[in-house]
This record gives C-alpha cells, structure tokens and sequence, in this order.
C-alpha cells in the first residue's frame, strides 16, 4: 500500500496564519476583479465571497501559527484531483452533445464539485464526530473521510441552487454529469484502496490466494505516518484488528479481509459503460441521472453488507438480519418491476427479468435465517445503505412516472425547455461578429461605387473630348452602316409585333364587293 505517494522538500518553520490566510484572501480577490472584468459575475462574487471569508478568518486566527515541513501527497487527495479532471471533461464533452450551454455548464461543474466535497465531508464528520479534537482536522481530506452519498446530495443541492438561479432545467444537466460521478467512483476508490480504508470484512480461509494478499493490509513504517498521539500507526484495518483484538498488536498485517474499494471501482467502471450505452436509448430527459441513482443504490447497499469498517454511522430500526436485508432487497426488486424494467421492450424478456429480481431476496433469506428461533442477530442499516435504499426505490418509481409520459409524448420529453439564460460574453462576440460582417458587406459596396465613378468620369471625358477627323474609307464604311442601321430596327419592330404584319399584308377589300 501507498497511503504517501512523495513528499515536497519544505523546512521545517513557523508561518503566522495571519500572513497565509491574507495571502489567500488576496488569490481570491484577484480572482474575483478578473472574473468581474471578464463579465462572469457568478464566479466573481463566489470568489468575492471567498477573499471575505479568509480575510475574517485571517483576523479571527491572527496570532496563530501554522508549521511548515515536508508535505506529503497524499494517494487519496492525488486520486480525488485526478477524479475531478477526467470528470470535467466528460462531463462538458457530453453537455456540449446535447446542446448545454458550455461556459455556463463549466461554472456549474465547479459549484457542483465543491458542493460535494463539501457534503461528503459533512456527512461523514456528523457520523463520525468522536474522531475529531480540531476544526483543521475536519478540514484535513488528504487522508479520506469522505462519503460518496454525501458527495452525491451535497452536488445535487449545488447544482440546483445554481440551475435554477440561471432558468436552466435541472434533469439535462444531471443526465451528462453523472457519468462523471461513476468515474469518480471508479478513480477515487482506488486512491481509498491505497490508503486502506473502506475495507471488508474477513475473509474465509478458503478464499483464493490472490484474493487474501489482495486484501492484506499492512502496518505503516513509524516513519511514514504518525497518529495525533505520536505512536506509529498503521492501516485503518490494521488499527481496527488490533482494536478487537483479532491480531497482535506486533502484527505486520492485518487479517485478510474483502477489498470492498476494488469492487466498488469495478462497480463505477460498470456503470460508466451502462449509462454511456443506455444514452444510445434515452426517451426522455433525466432517464440517465435516475438509471445511475437506482444501479448505484443497488450495488452500493450490497457492497454495505460486506464493508467492515466502523466510521460509515448507523441507521435505526434495529431488526434481525435476516428480516431486515431480504425486505430491503424486495424494496428494490418492485422498484424495478414498477420502473426500470421499462427499458426492456420485449414483453417476455421484461417479464422473465422482474421474477428474477425477486430472487435475490429469497436467496439471501435462506442464507440467513437462523437454525432456530431467537438465535437471528438484529442489525441496522447502515447511513449509506439507508440513503441506497430511499433514493433507489424513489428514483424508480420516478422512472415510471416520466417513462410513461415519454410514451405520450416522445418529443417533448426529449425536448430541452428555452433557456432563459444569456451568455454575456457570448452574445458580445456575436454583437462584434455582425459588425465585422456589417463593414466587410460595406466594404465591396464602397469599392463598387468608387468604381462606377471613375467609369462615369472617363465617360464624361470621351463626350468632352474634340472630334477625330477620319480618313475617307472611313467615312465611307460610317455611312454604310448608317444605311443597314435603320433597316436593323426596322426587323426587329416587326419581330414584336407580327399580328399586325399580317393584318398589313392582307389586300384592302374591292369596291365591288
């Protein structure tokens, strides 16, 4: 494991946080007169808002000191940056496919990121409120403490705050950023694998070799990582064994336990394929945004029943365990039948999968259920597997309701509404571009008109200019074709008008008749 990819060389010192946090007060107002000037007002004020907050905090903390040292890079914050960035660009790649408004969608990636950052870290610190003795150690997500439904409701409530301030419609923007959220799944559990949280529970051990050195977890060097206390420590399933005392506290490795972050970024790359193919079939805005919402609440709430770790928070009632998974189970099983098996068009094909999806829950019920009666442990859900469930089965059901408007009326539910937003830089490029093209259309006119003035000049000239005596064949050849002339225009007055020609040549009536 590699919880420290490097470590930057910095001396060992003292900086008053004064100093740091008005230093990045200033990075922020800098950023927030560019932003300004460059008309983009929602990141101007955000950043604005920014240069305030570190300046009171500046002022606040003014006799504080921060120590400086080494810095080590941690494999978790490397994997969350790298998430961030693959995310970005498939994220506005597809927003530009479906005719989003890119700038804006780029503003909205970066409200919704730190959104769920946020959320992920508030949910995991209100789970976890005795692992904290300082405000900076909340702030400290190098080394994980993030929770990815926290991360998914803290973008959510981001995004909709900034859609719904710009008039653009939440569902198309959810459809093209959660692909994202399945890369990041499948990017930033490697980075948790690396640090060794989020691990499982024991493994057996007849479970395959590659599979128990895959979920070995060793102790750290006391030179690599440090608890607060100062004592070395080790991975968190490491500390957790020696905690329960499954192992020696000499130990150099934890137990062998199940890599529940491997399958997890196996799950995300799974989703990632399912949603960007289920684009090829979408009928109706917002079908991607609840495919993964539903998927993801399946896959993560099976995953909850093999994570052994203890900061992921409970959720009451308590119930035997095998009550409480199968009729969670079930739940999503008419999630499906109600919802998302109307994807399958082929009625026995769509028939064949909604009885399969109850067998999960007959299966897993039969696994669990006690010898005898009272012998059941009671268990509860935990926070992530209770927020699988509720979102899952809602998603589904929403799935139906808009499944079944798609159905009479396919255009509109594929229809993106007016947007009511402008795109101020926008619009002004396109206000110079029309001048450009204004002057340029003006441009050949000037030059037509300068020279039809110079032809009329040299016309006017030629009228002005003496006659040229001419030599006598001339004046003979002149007077030639001052003869044929007037016969010329002769035949082609004729040629207008041929009905009186013939009225012309017939003979005048005799006196006789």
């Amino acid at each position: 494991m590699h919880p420290i990819l490097f470590r930057v060389p910095l001396p060992h010192t003292t900086l008053p946080l004064l100093w740091v946090l008005c230093a990045l007060a200033g990075v922020a107002a800098i950023v927030a007169i560019y932003q300004f000037v460059t008309k983009n007002r929602t990141i101007a004020i955000g950043a604005a808002i920014a240069a305030a907050a570190l300046g009171g905090a500046g002022f606040v903390f003014r006799a504080s000191t921060v120590p400086v040292g080494p810095l080590p890079i941690y494999s978790y914050g490397v994997m969350l940056g790298l998430s961030l960035v693959v995310g970005w660009y498939l994220t506005l790649g597809l927003a530009e496919r479906d005719g989003l408004p890119k700038e804006l969608m780029a503003n909205n990636y970066v409200v919704t990121a730190v959104a769920a950052v946020v959320g992920s870290r508030v949910l995991y610190i209100v789970t976890n409120l005795n692992e904290f003795d300082s405000f900076a150690a909340m702030l400290d997500v190098r080394k994980g403490g993030l929770v990815a439904y926290g991360g998914f409701l803290g973008g959510f409530i981001g995004s909709l705050v900034f859609l719904r301030r710009h008039g653009i419609p939440l569902l198309p923007w959810a459809d093209v950023a959660v692909p994202s959220l399945a890369s990041g799944l499948m990017i930033t559990r490697v980075g948790c694998y690396l640090f060794g949280c989020d691990f499982g529970q024991p493994l057996e051990k007849t479970a395959p070799g590659w599979l128990q050195k895959l979920g070995t977890f060793p102790r750290w060097d006391p030179s690599l990582i440090e608890t607060p206390s100062g004592a070395p420590g080790g991975s968190p399933a490491w500390i957790q064994h020696v905690k329960k005392h499954l192992i020696e506290d000499d130990a150099t490795s934890s137990l062998p336990v199940h890599p529940t972050q491997i399958y997890e970024s196996l799950v995300g790359v799974t989703l990632l394929v399912l949603l960007l193919v289920s684009r090829r079939y979408q009928k109706f805005r917002g079908q991607i945004f609840l495919i993964f919402t539903f998927a993801y609440g399946v896959g993560r709430f099976l995953l909850e029943m093999l994570r052994a770790d203890d900061e992921r928070g409970w959720i009451p009632p308590s119930l035997p365990e095998h009550i409480l998974l199968p009729l969670a189970l079930v739940l999503f099983a008419v999630g499906y039948v109600v919802g998302i098996s109307k994807m399958i068009e082929n009625p026995t094909m769509r028939r064949l999968s909604q009885i399969l999806a109850f067998v999960p829950a007959a299966v897993l019920f039969l696994a669990l259920r006690p010898e005898s009666f009272g012998t059941s442990a009671t268990i509860q859900l935990s926070t992530s597997q209770a927020v699988a469930l509720s979102t899952g089965v809602a998603a589904a059901f929403a799935f139906s309701v808009y499944h079944q408007a798609a159905l009479a009326h396919p255009e509109a539910a594929m229809a993106i509404p007016q947007l009511a937003y402008v795109d101020d830089e926008a619009a002004e490029k396109k206000a110079a571009s029309n001048v450009a093209d204004e002057d340029e259309d003006e441009e050949p006119a000037a030059a037509k008109k300068k020279v039809a003035d110079a032809d009329a000049d040299a016309d006017e000239d030629e009228d002005e200019a003496p006659p040229v005596k001419q030599k006598p064949a001339k004046k003979a050849q002149k007077a030639a074709a001052s003869d044929e002339a007037p016969k010329a225009v002769a035949t082609k007055k004729t040629k207008k008008k041929p009905v009186e020609e013939e009225r012309t040549s017939e003979p005048p009536p005799s006196e006789e008749s």
